[in-house]
């Protein structure tokens, strides 16, 4: 196996984490670390590529489990060859992750047997049976799988490659389609039978959803949010502009209509964009200054109310 990669020590969080911990770790690095906030910076994206591998794992539980069994033994996983037994086990691959993920990812979950890439699969074999086998039936099973998909790629929808049984097939996902919704691929598992997709999204460091509703946190200067202004917010399309209105503080939520996901009957949610405020973490002396002649008003007006 490729060099042991410790993901707790990537996102900085014990091995007793929560999974709120493990999201609020991921969510604080990925928006430092993301390469198009960090232009300059030619490790940047290297550095993004490890903390998202790294959340992938820890933020599911059955890779998670896995890997805490298997990611620093030199036990050998029971798909690997050289393994024995008839128990079934799982595997939770997408299809961007042997690409662009380390060599300790794809040797600890690359696994044995035909399908390898975008989905959650399941192998059982009978005892004498290679593992890896499919047991046989009077006609072809269905499979299901899981497929990991980026948010932003969930909302344009499009194709994506996936691989089953070394074939490439392509998959056309509807645009805005949801978590958890199920695509059906005729004919396409491994047995002949029909292979059923499940979509999961995956995690961004910008955007969540609530139900049909965006939801992102804007980082907003204290003057801009006393005196109100012009505000840039990002959505799923890009960057807008808006006002942000005079008198904002930390927690006051922006709404930008039909900005949010897609629905059934064609039109859109809402964007909903928290406000977060910020100060600077080194003042110039003449910031200081006017932050100081700032706090004297409010004091004096706190006196004389």
């Amino acid at each position: 196996m490729a060099s042991y990669k410790d993901y707790y020590q990537t996102l900085g969080v014990s091995k007793d984490a929560s999974k709120d911990d493990i999201r609020r770790a991921f969510r604080k690095l990925a928006a430092k670390h993301h390469p198009d906030r960090n232009p300059d910076d030619a490790g940047a994206e290297e550095r993004f590529k490890e903390i998202n591998e790294a959340y992938t794992v820890l933020s599911d539980e059955e890779k998670r489990r896995f890997y805490d069994q298997y990611g620093s033994t030199d036990s050998v996983p029971p798909f690997q060859p050289g393994a024995t037994g008839g128990a079934s086990y799982h595997r939770t691959v997408s299809p961007e992750e042997f690409g662009d993920f380390s060599d300790f990812f794809q040797s600890l979950f690359g696994g044995f047997g035909g399908v390898r890439g975008g989905f959650t699969t399941e192998f059982g074999g009978a005892t004498g049976q290679p593992y890896g086998a499919q047991r046989v039936s009077s006609a072809p099973a269905a499979a299901e799988a899981r497929l990991d998909v980026g948010l932003l790629d969930a909302f344009r929808g499009g194709p994506t490659n996936i691989r089953v049984g070394g074939k490439s097939l392509e998959v056309t996902l509807p645009k805005g389609v949801k978590d958890g919704a199920r695509l059906r691929l005729k004919g396409q598992a491994p047995s002949g039978g029909d292979l059923i997709l499940q979509v999961r999204h995956l995690p961004h460091p910008t955007f969540r959803l609530d139900r049909d509703d965006v939801r992102v946190t804007v980082r907003v200067p204290a003057p801009l949010a006393a005196v109100g202004g012009p505000l840039r917010v990002p959505t799923l399309e890009g960057e807008v502009e808006m006002t942000l209105p005079a008198g904002s503080s930390s927690g006051r939520v922006l709404r930008l209509r039909g900005q949010g996901w897609p629905k059934a009957d064609g039109s859109r949610g809402d964007e909903l964009a928290e406000v977060r405020l910020t100060v600077p973490e080194e003042l110039s002396s003449e910031q200081e200054q006017l932050y100081k002649q700032l706090l004297e008003l409010e004091m004096a007006g706190a006196t004389t109310s």
